[in-house]
């Protein structure tokens, strides 16, 4: 339709055609697009400490309407400090269980891990609380020597992990086994603690859960192998 035709002519004459396209000049394509991003109003793209040094700039519309957008700058601020407000394993003493863990704030998971240094599956659960804690900032994490919130503590129940909230135990593993035992992954403390609801995993199945059919499915072949050969002596004989 845009061909410099005679037959095109004729065409747009009797309006069957529309009007040729003009290509557009490049530097009007340029003009638009400025005046289009002139419409963005320059406080959109400014931080908090941004607004505040160049509020007198603005005129009273845009200062009303940088109230409200201020306004909800600062409460989508507010919440993310609240859900990244930990974000570390803390060392706490015994007389900071009850302020700490019993009394924490409501609806927060505390995770506390009583503790012993000489133990070396206690240093192992402390790693991986450690980086537990850096990827889930919305849980509180913590740990005790044990011997400052509990005296004559047995060392066949370290490492115990406790799961608070709302000052409830919500999960407990203690001892060895109940924490995984000593080859524990980090995965796999991650799916304990998930599965009480302490903390929102993105692991899709629990990753022992593969080692454990590994070695049903190695037991049963064992067996299999064990049933023919004697089926074969039996054959011999």
């Amino acid at each position: 339709p845009n061909e410099d035709t005679e037959w095109n002519e004729i065409l747009r004459d009797f309006g069957i055609l529309p009007p040729k396209e003009e290509p557009k000049d490049e530097i009007e394509e340029m003009v638009l697009r400025l005046q289009k991003e002139a419409m963005v109003k320059p406080y959109e793209k400014m931080t908090l400490a941004q607004l505040k040094e160049a509020e007198d700039e603005f005129d009273e519309e845009d200062m009303k309407a940088i109230e409200i957008y201020r306004e909800k700058r600062l409460q989508e601020w507010k919440a993310l400090k609240k859900k990244q407000k930990f974000g570390e394993l803390r060392e706490i003493s015994g007389n900071q269980y009850v302020n700490e863990v019993t009394n924490a704030e409501k609806d927060v998971w505390v995770i506390i891990h009583l503790y012993r240094s000489s133990i070396p599956m206690c240093l192992l659960v402390n790693q991986h609380l450690s980086l537990l804690a850096r990827k889930f900032p919305e849980t509180k994490f913590v740990k005790a020597i044990v011997n400052s919130c509990i005296q004559h503590y047995h060392d066949n129940c370290l490492p115990t992990i406790f799961v608070y909230k709302s000052g409830q135990i919500e999960g407990k593993f203690i001892g060895i086994m109940e924490c995984g035992g000593l080859n524990l992954k980090l995965e796999e403390l991650e799916w304990k603690l998930a599965e009480v609801g302490a903390i929102q995993t993105d692991l899709e199945e629990n990753p022992k859960k593969a080692i454990e059919d590994m070695m049903v499915s190695s037991i049963r072949n064992t067996s299999i192998y064990d049933s023919d050969n004697s089926n074969s002596d039996n054959d011999t004989k």
